[in-house]
């Protein structure tokens, strides 16, 4: 397994379990409380895991569209574009 796996499934999730058997084993309403913070931890750290992916993946589309912007420079269409020779 690896650490990137265990930090975004795993941790959060043990986390979580971790607040609910607390809940269950103690029973108490400071259970309850102490409970609540620890889920809602363990949900913050799943959610920091997902706002990071959503943030790198707009890097990987600025890198793509600045390598798109050099192969317009470069040949005078996108990439995505038929080269003018093929249009007609």
């Amino acid at each position: 397994m690896s650490w990137l796996k265990f930090v975004r499934y795993w941790l959060p999730a043990i986390v979580v379990v971790g607040g609910v058997i607390s809940l269950v084993v103690i029973g108490t309403d400071w259970a309850l409380e102490g409970a609540a913070g620890v889920v809602g931890a363990g949900l913050a750290i799943w959610m920091v895991n997902i706002l990071f992916r959503i943030g790198a993946s707009g890097d990987r589309e600025r890198d793509q569209e600045e390598a798109a912007r050099r192969y317009f420079d470069e040949h005078g269409h996108w990439p995505d574009d038929p080269s003018p020779s093929h249009r007609g």
